[in-house]
């Protein structure tokens, strides 16, 4: 199905979890443990991040947003747990804890033509620019980034809420909603790609999901090194490949030697599929990277919706 078509449509985002922190200094903490300033965030704006090993490495990325003390990241359900206890390690005599929030959650990608109108009757009002809130009662709504122009939504609902509206909308699968997260050049780290990029590989800096003003978290002097000195090597891509959906992890090829690994996948609405591919810039042109093998399917490079860093 073609995403644009249906005037609303809605996908439900099974593959995400809710880590919660609550506590007086549940910002304090998080401020030193992730990429992105906390502290600076306004309370009707989400934000992205990444939290880092001390080697500067990814091992997740979140959508983040506050609520008074409370701090709730959206991530990878299959890696929540391990980063969740990662996190905890940290604490110490922190006021502040941690805990799976995921249990009678229901998460919403939706977008369409009339989804704004739909939104608005339901929350009262819609968020403004790129990642802003609203939170009622009902729950929170985030506003995406568009893509092809058209607008995009995630909502942080209860079960009730989806029995009562979801006449409403169009149901998608969960793959068309990654692939416009795809088309908007949104990463995201699941298990196979831990420890693989610097925020900046997968275009983290680009996205405003790394903060060069805030002070110390972990790998943050290399985060801060990639940056300040020197053009970077490596960046994220956007391709499309006339062929089955790879995994996140799989390798690409250039001249038959590995060159990079594939961050996201999605298959495309009309045939092969879309992907976030990490490799070296020099060789982001046509008729020169591969997919799985020195001889698989060549990758047809795209523009990226968002312009690059000049560093």
């Amino acid at each position: 199905m073609n995403p644009f078509a249906a005037p609303c449509w809605a996908a439900t985002l099974s593959d995400l979890g809710l880590m919660v922190a609550d506590g007086t200094e549940a910002i304090d903490f998080l401020q030193s443990q992730l990429t992105n300033d906390l502290k600076g965030l306004p309370a009707d704006r989400a934000q992205l991040s990444g939290y880092c090993t001390a080697k500067g490495r990814l091992l997740a990325t979140f959508l983040v947003w506050k609520n008074g003390d409370t701090v709730r990241l959206l991530l990878n359900h299959e890696i929540q747990p391990a980063v969740q206890k990662r996190l905890g390690m940290f604490i110490l005599r922190a006021k502040v804890k941690l805990h799976d929030a995921t249990a009678g959650r229901v998460f919403l990608g939706m977008g369409g033509a009339a989804a704004p109108d739909f939104l608005a009757k339901i929350f009262g009002v819609l968020p403004e620019g790129d990642y802003g809130l609203v939170h009622t009662e009902i729950g929170t709504l985030i506003r995406l980034p568009a893509v092809s122009g058209t607008p995009r939504w995630l909502l942080d609902v209860d079960r009730d809420f989806v029995q009562q509206h979801s006449a409403q909308w169009q149901s998608v699968a969960l793959p068309l909603w990654w692939w416009t997260q795809i088309q908007a050049g949104i990463p995201q780290v699941v298990a196979a790609t831990q420890e693989k990029f610097v925020p900046q590989m997968i275009n983290l800096d680009a996205i405003g999901g790394v903060s060069f003003s805030k002070g110390c978290y972990p790998g943050q002097e290399i985060v801060a090194r990639s940056h300040y000195l020197g053009k970077l090597k490596r960046r994220m891509a956007l391709a499309h490949v006339a062929a089955d959906t790879p995994l996140p992890g799989t390798d690409v090829f250039h001249d038959g030697q590995p060159c990079g690994v594939i961050v996201n996948a999605a298959p495309h609405f009309a045939g092969g599929c879309d992907v976030l591919v990490e490799l070296p810039l020099e060789i982001q042109s046509p008729g020169q990277v591969h997919l799985g093998s020195a001889d698989g399917a060549l990758l047809e490079f795209l523009p990226l919706p968002y312009p690059l860093p000049a560093k």
